[in-house]
């Protein structure tokens, strides 16, 4: 079973296999984590981003898909890219949510990782409510069948760590 952590802190300094980013459709960087990324990973992601565009995501990675590139200067091996949907009060998503996590552990099982760290993907500018999106994090991925050995959600802000600690049941997993 994967063991889950939490931290209190920047994405981009944490140390990991590899690193997941809430990226958009486009692959070429963004707001939030995903500029966060492309910025201090510099410019070897966009390169490799680029390169899957001209290639095999001529038209953008799909809304819960994953995908990865190098990690550039980042304290990883390589980034999982992953799409994650736009909350909508109309239509229920979260299968689509769910996929995000689900499907970077996939990739990260293909890249033979054993830590990976995710942010709290869709909930900044997509607008999905943060208890639920940690509900739906940690629910997926205690869910999954993985080699992963450790997930750590690595947040943003106080808010964002006291929502994942509600939805992992209490402290004992802080590592912040």
């Amino acid at each position: 079973m994967v063991r889950v952590a939490l931290v209190l802190g920047d994405i981009t300094a944490e140390p990991a296999d590899a690193i997941v980013n809430a990226a958009n459709s486009s692959l070429l960087g963004g707001g939030g984590v995903d500029g966060a990324i492309h910025r201090r990973g510099g410019p070897e992601i966009l390169a490799a981003c680029e390169d899957l565009r001209r290639s095999h995501y001529g038209k953008g990675l799909r809304t819960g898909g994953a995908v990865a590139t190098t990690a550039g200067r980042l304290p990883a091996e390589h980034v999982i890219h992953t799409v994650g949907p736009v909350w909508s009060r109309e239509e229920d998503r979260s299968a689509l949510l769910a996929s995000c996590y689900r499907e970077s552990l996939r990739v990260a099982d293909e890249l033979g990782a054993r830590t990976v760290t995710f942010p709290a993907i869709s909930t900044g500018i997509y607008g999905w409510p943060m208890d639920d999106g940690a509900r739906i994090a940690v629910e997926t991925v205690r869910a999954a069948r993985t080699d992963v050995e450790e997930v750590r959600f690595v947040l943003f802000d106080a808010a964002a760590h006291a929502a994942f600690e509600a939805a992992v049941g209490g402290p004992e997993v802080d590592r912040a």
